[in-house]
């Protein structure tokens, strides 16, 4: 069983909050480099280039809004920096590599 900074078991959103971040930016990435490599030229009514990087940099956006919805909804502030800075950090990943996907298509 996980423990926070006080040492407390974590129980319940605060235990959950972390990982689900990172599902929410790697199926969001997975989803715009999907579209992309499909075919998909037009993002929002933008048709340029780098639309689709764009689309990317909102799939971030949403996970970073949503880590510190989450850690604030645990009700925990003990480590909330922490855990809301890991929830980012580990978010960063998959949309690195959703970019680094999205080299072929939009170059």
């Amino acid at each position: 069983m996980t423990q926070d900074d006080a040492g407390a078991p974590a129980t319940g959103l605060a235990r959950w909050a972390v990982p689900t971040v990172w599902l929410i930016s790697a199926i969001g990435s997975a989803v715009v480099v999907g579209l992309a490599w499909s075919g998909t030229r037009v993002w929002f009514h933008d048709s340029g280039p780098y639309a689709a990087l764009g689309v990317l940099g909102m799939v971030f956006a949403a996970s970073v809004i949503a880590a510190l919805l989450l850690q604030l909804a645990s009700r925990r502030p003990q480590g909330y920096v922490g855990r809301a800075s890991a929830s980012i950090a580990g978010a960063v990943v998959p949309v690195a590599v959703g970019a680094l996907a999205l080299l072929p298509v939009v170059g």
